[in-house]
């Protein structure tokens, strides 16, 4: 039985969920998502709920029932917080800026890496080591945050490089002369 397939989301005030055949709207004070969803699975709306079944007890329902769960959650809390991703810029040198709409790093390479964010993506640049990323789709979120941080790796011998907050980098010791 999947555990997360079976709990309620419950919708907060303000957001509107609707269900129109396999397509999930979520409308909220932030803004509003919309996802296609696997044809099969049974969305309903009930007391400020919504409740996530399938048809049987397939292997394929079985997987589908909480990761849909999880995505209509996702969209709910989304819709009514937003959500955040923060990196950290480290390495002498290494620095982010904004211009304009864009954000320009230097990370390191002969050029500066500029990032244009795409629709529904805010990126702050609170200082010039650390970048701030926001939207209200979870997964525009994190795709985003991952293209940053894989402009520079952190690498494990000085551990430059971008990183999440509170990422651990492991170390390594370097060689040694005999």
């Amino acid at each position: 039985m999947s555990r997360i397939g079976l709990k309620p989301i419950e919708i907060p005030e303000g957001v509107e969920v609707k269900v129109e055949n396999s397509t999930v709207s979520v409308k909220g004070p932030k803004g509003e998502l919309t996802k296609t969803i696997h044809s099969d699975m049974i969305v309903k709306i009930e007391d400020k709920e919504v409740h996530v079944e399938r048809p049987n007890d397939l292997k394929e329902y079985r997987s589908l029932h909480g990761t849909t769960r999880s995505v209509i959650a996702n969209m709910v809390e989304g819709v009514s917080k937003g959500f955040e991703k923060q990196l950290e810029i480290i390495g002498v040198g290494y620095r982010a800026a904004k211009q304009g709409n864009k954000i320009v790093i230097s990370a390191g390479y002969s050029h500066p890496v500029e990032i244009d964010p795409q629709d529904g993506i805010e990126i702050e640049v609170p200082k010039n080591t650390e970048l701030i990323v926001k939207g209200i789709d979870k997964e525009a979120v994190g795709a985003v945050a991952a293209n940053i941080r894989a402009i520079r790796p952190p690498e494990p011998y000085k551990g430059k490089g971008i990183r999440y907050r509170g990422e651990y980098v492991r170390r390594k010791e370097g060689k040694t002369a005999k």
